[in-house]
């Protein structure tokens, strides 16, 4: 499911009561965006019943080139890291 198709989704659900397209697109733009800066930040965020991302630190290693087979640096670098929590797995069984 893409963004739209979301959008789509969830302001045709019952429950929704006249909530715009419009304001759904943003509070999911937003939420990316609050999402992205506190990662930036080193903090983690935990959406209730779905997933928890937060920021790892990778450090510095030594790899190999596949193609010659030479050593090189690979730097140190912060990626993220997403953990599905236990009701988003409960409900898939």
């Amino acid at each position: 499911m893409n963004q739209s198709q979301l959008v789509d989704a969830i302001s045709s659900s019952a429950t929704n009561q006249g909530v715009s397209k419009t304001a759904i697109k943003f509070v999911l733009d937003e939420l990316t965006k609050k999402v992205q800066s506190e990662l930036k930040k080193g903090g983690d965020v935990t959406l209730p019943g779905l997933v928890k991302f937060s920021a790892v630190n990778k450090p510095a290693r030594t790899g190999r080139n596949p193609s010659t087979g030479a050593s090189l640096q690979i730097p140190a670098k912060t990626v993220p890291k997403v953990a599905v929590l236990k009701q988003l797995k409960d409900a898939l069984l």
